[in-house]
């Protein structure tokens, strides 16, 4: 069996989330692939509007049939014939079995031991690819992907564990680490799902850390605990930084905003979250400072979870093994109000307002192939003050995806996506009460745009001038330090009221 380690094919580590009982972690245990395996079956309608089932098999069997990779679990355990297993191999870090009643101690294991495991864990991987082949070791990696607390275990890992050593009291023979120094820590890549990398926030607050009392050990998500097993170093570093343990270039964030359907150990987690949530974990502390990252209407876990959902995969397959990065930046040039609202704002009347900006993305590779998702219906949408769109000049992120060469259409070759972008009429505040007058809710302006990329060339279309899926203008290209960057000119009528300008700023580099 060929083991070839080549880029960007390496093994994937699947890393799972919090579970809280011991009823829970037994039963985490009891699944050897903890979720990962678990499907998802929605229902669309067809051109009679009958009902459709549309299956998503699971991110394993996905990257088994997309990819060519195998599951590492054969014959009742993991493959480990040194050597011999092939880097294409998916694995599943099981890091509770030593704190289950059913197959361990039944006693909690700290975040800091978790981490350890996990560097036992690659090294078992390494060994069953590499065996004492030099050349296998030198490139060996790994890609981690991560759901909810199991982010949280592999930035352990790669902030304290690979860059101090082994803590204070613990077993750290055989893992090839240096006490207080640097060590390999074979990542390639790092993908989260609803991880919680500033920490869980019940109704604003961050949890506490409850010290010895905390019998489920939910004080991993007390910004207080995270900064001690995260080893950060400064005070002055964010809680969701990597603090320079792992390119954050190399991390990537999908994020759910569907609070409605999780159904979580803490039954009133959707009630104490709320809107701009998952359900347990909000939208603003799912994210790695600056990484890229996605957002998608769907809930922290479950059947209607991140994890079992095409847009998850779609995103995931793309990060790690996509040929093109695309950054999308909208650049707001002018907004201009209701008559009414602009002659207040004149006479220095105090004004507020928020817009809110509505982005989807989407790929033509597939049905229901959406990568990015931000609504205001989802109370998702971005928002931005008119203070910030004006004076501060803030623009707006949309979003960071991945386009992949096995998407290339094969008539033209182009990599095509889509973005709609909708700009939101805020309900206008003046001298601190409602403007009433003048207000219909809904978009002042609307747009989807269609692109085409090519190895020398990026074309666009506009949806209201030429159509859904047509790009048929060439946009102009800057380069910077191997990046194209293209400007696309969006916005209202110039005499519309209120109206809106802007620039859809793409910046596309080579991935992987």
């Amino acid at each position: 069996m060929n083991s070839t380690i080549q880029a960007p094919y390496y093994p994937i580590i699947y890393v799972r989330g919090f579970a809280a009982t011991m009823s829970e972690i037994d039963e985490t245990t009891a699944d050897p692939y903890m979720g990962f395996n678990r499907g998802s079956s929605v229902l669309r309608q067809d051109h009679q509007r009958k009902p459709v089932s549309f299956i998503f098999e699971s991110p394993l069997l996905r990257l088994i049939k997309d990819h060519n990779y195998i599951d590492a679990f054969q014959g009742g355990g993991y493959l480990d014939d040194p050597g011999r297993v092939p880097a294409r191999s998916v694995w599943v870090f099981r890091y509770y079995e030593r704190a289950s009643s059913l197959l361990g101690n039944g006693e909690r294991v700290s975040m800091e031991q978790f981490a350890l495991d996990l560097r036992r864990f690659i090294l078992q991987v390494r060994d069953a690819t590499c065996a004492d082949d030099p050349a296998r070791k030198a490139d060996f990696k790994v890609h981690l992907v991560a759901h909810s607390m199991g982010g949280l275990v592999s930035r352990c890992y790669l902030q304290n564990i690979c860059r101090h050593g082994v803590p204070a009291g613990y077993d750290g023979e055989g893992l090839e680490l240096t006490e207080g120094a640097a060590s390999p820590h074979y990542v390639d890549k790092l993908f989260t799902y609803g991880t919680p990398h500033n920490g869980i926030d019940v109704l604003g607050i961050n949890v506490p850390d409850l010290g010895p009392i905390d019998k489920f050990h939910i004080s991993n998500f007390a910004q207080k605990r995270m900064r001690e097993y995260l080893n950060i170093s400064k005070k002055s570093v964010a809680v969701n930084s990597l603090d320079g343990a792992l390119d954050p270039d190399k991390c990537f964030c999908f994020i759910g905003s569907d609070y409605k359907d999780y159904d979580a150990f803490f039954k009133l987690s959707k009630q104490v979250t709320g809107p701009a949530s998952d359900g347990l974990v909000m939208m603003a502390n799912a994210y790695v400072d600056n990484a890229s990252r996605a957002v998608s209407y769907r809930s922290h876990s479950g059947h209607f979870g991140l994890v079992n959902s095409e847009a998850g995969y779609q995103n995931l397959r793309r990060f790690l093994f996509g040929s093109l990065r695309v950054t999308a930046m909208l650049h707001v040039k002018q907004v201009d109000l209701p008559p009414g609202v602009q002659a207040k704002y004149d006479n220095k009347n105090e004004v507020r307002g928020s817009y809110y900006f509505d982005t989807v993305t989407r790929v033509r590779a597939g049905p229901n192939y959406v990568l990015n998702e931000r609504r205001y219906e989802h109370s998702s949408a971005l928002l931005r003050t008119y203070d910030e769109l004006i004076k501060d000049q803030k623009s707006v992120y949309l979003f960071t995806g991945y386009l992949t060469e096995m998407a290339r259409n094969a008539s033209d070759y182009a990599l095509m996506f889509s973005i709609d972008v909708g700009v939101r009429v805020p309900l206008f505040e003046v001298n601190r009460k409602f403007w009433f007058d003048e207000h219909f809710e809904g978009f002042m302006y609307q747009e989807q745009v269609t692109l085409a990329i090519r190895d020398k060339t990026i074309r666009y279309g506009l949806s209201l001038k030429d159509g859904i899926g047509n790009a048929p203008r060439q946009a102009e290209i800057t380069k910077d330090k191997g990046k194209r960057r293209i400007h696309i000119a969006l916005g209202t009528a110039a005499n519309a009221r209120p109206g809106f300008q802007g620039q859809l700023e793409l910046i596309v580099d080579d991935w992987c």
